[in-house]
């Protein structure tokens, strides 16, 4: 069974003890561990970290268990090229797997770390690509028996190795749920600290125990502090400058992260119609050389499926190593910072004011009116019909037209009426969990609920339940719209019309598993057999061609930068080279044309015309502004040499390597969304535009 732990590092797992004395990993006796096996040996299999059994060179190759006999006397006779079978330790490679396996991220390799108690442990970053949660999901760890297996593991199927997918090179582990929810909160602008909390907050996020498992570099010697943003009357810091120290602690600009991007509260300043910077609710992030200087964190800023991400940018221009650290720091403070301040939910939260009430209750009223004004023109024939359809299928279409504006129309008075301290709508905002629907269907009303696509059909000869008349049968009541919210509760035949949805949704889910995953099968069979040769063609078992190059580009999509498929974000790495190059002498539109024409000479050879023209392009248009606003768009040599190199070796890094198994990921990259469709949807039971699968 699985639970979570944030004060694991992303490529960790713990192990319980009771686990590590049975599984054990052979290793051959040497003179550089001669002396800790021996140590394993006179501890036996009973006691961590012992040893199960070893074989003798002279034993005839024969096992001797080690829980009887005279263990003391077995250590003092072991030579160099017996094999103990120890048990598992710290820092051991394991494989970590999830069933359903739906593509190749669902078994990576950790580092173990042993502890007491009777659970796996992980960090909750690394949920995603496993499509793990804690409600008791139970989960497979493997210890590889040999050298050679370990360096593969760790290096092909390492968490560090595994923080993209290769579908569409979005990073799948990143922060999630509560630990969103915390950063968002952390950043707020009205997020103040003493020099105290400061300084505790910031010491929640670094490793204490230093322990050379996993990863070099985490410790940090000293944290500078940064100067406070208020002085007088006392001395306060926000909650923006403990994102800066976690970026750079000790003021080495070790890392220097640039990006800038909408966050999900954005929205335009009604003052600063220009400047996205001056967005009133604080919804426009800006980070220049690793200090966040505008903006909240939240799901497209730390979370995962966004390139835009922090984690994203540190991996892409720093490594994997940085992006893991970050995140170990993130999983730290935001789950310790949450501990302190408190994030609960409550009834109050989901109350109604009066004023919601009275404004909800007009919305139901007026659409009732506009159903009962249609359904009177369909009895007495006046209805229009659309195109290629019957009078029946036009009321059907036009009423649940009118239903599902209810449904909106409650919503978006619901987010404007509820405080902006109410738990649902935080985490709505920040997207850590929930939607709209979620929280106006708890205050305001539940709404239409659908199977098969329609209104709940008639089970009764004309009507849907005998609690309705025959005459009134099409009217929204009797037709599974439901007025109330799950707050004031759901009258009988509502909370039966749900239970009939919900239902649906069960079955779906069920019957759907099944068929997407035959269709996976078939898939995997059939491009079971595609790599990429040694000349970057995609060739079958048989070695005939399928694909000349493959995609097309050569491009690895886990490795491309670019959200519409470009192999490098041209214009974060051009802000990223003008943020941390020195100035020099600033260029003429003309002078970067000659270095342009200089570096395509260069690299003609070894990167595709298509890239060169596209990096080209992209400077033409940027030089065009140095004439009109020559500050905002100035460019050095320096920067610009800079730029071009970086860009080439960003398009290198992006090439697919040959042996790549593109067909197993192909088929892996179709079937596994497919799969997830049908689990997601019975969250959402009965709201139409939610349901996906219906086709």
């Amino acid at each position: 069974v699985i639970s979570p732990d944030p004060n694991l590092r992303i490529n960790q797992v713990a192990v319980p003890v009771y686990i590590a004395k049975t599984l054990t990993f052979p290793e051959v006796v040497t003179k550089n561990n001669i002396e800790y096996l021996r140590e394993a040996v006179r501890n036996g299999p009973d006691v961590h970290p012992g040893a199960n059994f070893i074989q003798t060179e002279n034993g005839n190759g024969l096992k001797r268990y080690l829980k009887y006999g005279d263990r003391v006397k077995i250590a003092k006779e072991m030579r160099h090229g017996d094999v103990v079978e120890r048990h598992l330790r710290d820092g051991d490679v394991v494989l970590f797997n999830r069933q359903p396996s739906l593509h190749k991220l669902s078994i990576m390799a950790h580092f173990a770390v042993v502890r007491p108690w009777r659970t796996f442990r992980f960090n909750e970053c690394a949920c995603t690509p496993y499509n793990a949660d804690f409600d008791g999901d139970e989960m497979n760890l493997h210890l590889p028996q040999t050298e050679e297996a370990r360096a593969e593991a760790i290096e092909l199927m390492g968490v560090m190795h595994n923080l993209v997918t290769p579908r569409n090179g979005q990073p799948l582990i990143a922060a999630i749920q509560d630990f969103i929810t915390a950063a968002y909160t952390l950043t707020s602008r009205d997020t103040f600290f003493t020099r105290e909390t400061f300084m505790q907050t910031c010491a929640m996020m670094f490793e204490v125990a230093c322990s050379d498992t996993g990863m070099a570099g985490e410790m940090v010697e000293k944290i500078v502090l940064p100067e406070p943003a208020i002085s007088r009357p006392c001395r306060l810091w926000t909650g923006k400058q403990i994102i800066n120290v976690l970026l750079d602690p000790d003021g080495s600009k070790k890392w220097t992260v640039n990006l800038q991007g909408k966050t999900r509260i954005f929205t335009h300043s009604k003052q600063f119609p220009g400047s996205a910077e001056m967005c009133p609710v604080d919804g426009f992030l800006v980070i220049r050389n690793s200090q966040l200087l505008c903006g909240r964190l939240d799901k497209s800023n730390i979370g995962g499926e966004a390139k835009g991400s922090i984690f994203y940018v540190l991996l892409r221009d720093y490594g994997p190593s940085a992006a893991v650290i970050a995140m170990t720091r993130l999983a730290r403070l935001c789950a310790r910072f949450l501990g302190s301040r408190g994030f609960s939910i409550g009834l109050n939260d989901v109350q109604p004011g009066l004023q919601l009430r009275a404004l909800k209750e007009d919305v139901v009223k007026k659409g009732y009116q506009e159903c009962d004004a249609n359904i009177q023109d369909f009895a007495s024939g006046l209805l229009q019909s659309q195109p290629g359809c019957t009078p029946e299928q036009t009321l059907e279409a036009v009423i649940s037209g009118i239903l599902s504006k209810i449904r909106d129309d409650c919503g978006q008075i619901c987010l404007q009426e509820l405080s902006r301290n109410n738990a649902p709508l935080i985490m709505q905002w920040c997207g850590s969990k929930g939607s709209k629907i979620n929280v106006s269907q708890m205050v305001a009303c539940v709404g239409q609920q659908i199977i098969g696509g329609s209104r709940i059909p008639d089970g009764f000869p004309g009507r849907s339940l005998p609690h309705f008349a025959r005459t009134g049968s099409r009217v929204p009541a009797a037709k599974g719209f439901v007025r109330n919210s799950f707050y004031t509760g759901l009258t009988p035949t509502e909370f039966f019309f749900h239970a009939v949805s919900g239902r649906e949704g069960l079955v779906d889910t069920a019957v759907k598993t099944a068929e997407t995953g035959y269709m996976q099968r078939r898939l995997m069979k059939a491009l079971e057999d595609l790599s990429v040769a040694y000349d970057l063609s995609v060739r079958n078992s048989a070695g005939g061609i399928v694909q000349f190059t493959y995609g097309d580009d050569g491009l690895d999509p886990a490795c491309m930068e670019g959200t519409d498929g470009a192999a490098v974000n041209l214009g974060r790495a051009l802000q990223h080279c003008r943020a941390i190059t020195d100035i020099g002498v600033v260029l003429g539109s003309q002078d970067v044309q000659s270095i342009v024409d200089e570096w395509t000479a260069a690299v003609s050879g070894h990167i595709t015309a298509t890239f060169v023209n596209a990096v080209r392009d992209f400077l033409t248009t940027f030089t065009r502004g140095i004439s009109i606003k020559p500050i905002e768009y100035r460019l050095t040599e320096s920067q610009l040499r800079a730029f071009l190199e970086l860009c080439a070796l960003k398009y290198e890094r992006a090439r697919v390597e040959p042996g790549t198994a593109v067909g197993a990921l192909g088929a892996q990259s179709i079937g596994e969304p497919g799969t997830q469709m049908t689990l997601k949807t019975f969250h959402f039971a009965g709201v139409a535009s939610m349901n996906v699968t219906l086709g």
